[in-house]
């Protein structure tokens, strides 16, 4: 007997509209989450959670993606089991013009990147 097939699975985001700057700098304010958005800035591609240098444990680093996630900094889906971030660079220019841009180069200045 043939296995049903499952639905996609989905992650929500929060519209960047809805998003306040409250929330995003405190998704910030974390060395870790930092280097997670220093390391999709740098990136030429979307990254694998599982490709990402942190010095926590797998769970701690998942607790910071939906952190990044709920302060519409990155975007995460599925490509089959994988789940990938994008940074949500344009979406965030928009609505905070400069702020990651800004955070990206003192990551970098600050030896952080």
């Amino acid at each position: 007997m043939a296995r049903a097939r499952a639905a996609a699975r989905t992650v929500e985001h929060p519209d960047v509209s809805e998003v306040s700057l409250q929330q995003v700098l405190e998704a910030l304010v974390d060395p870790v989450r930092r280097m997670v958005v220093t390391q999709l800035a740098g990136a030429d591609e979307d990254k694998s959670c599982g490709t990402f240098d942190a010095p926590v444990s797998t769970s701690t680093l998942t607790h910071h993606f939906n952190v990044l996630r709920e302060a519409g900094v990155i975007r995460q889906y599925y490509v089959g089991t994988t789940k990938m971030n994008a940074l949500r660079a344009e979406e965030m220019e928009g609505r905070f013009p400069g702020l990651l841009s800004s955070v990206v180069a003192a990551s970098a200045v600050e030896g952080n990147a």
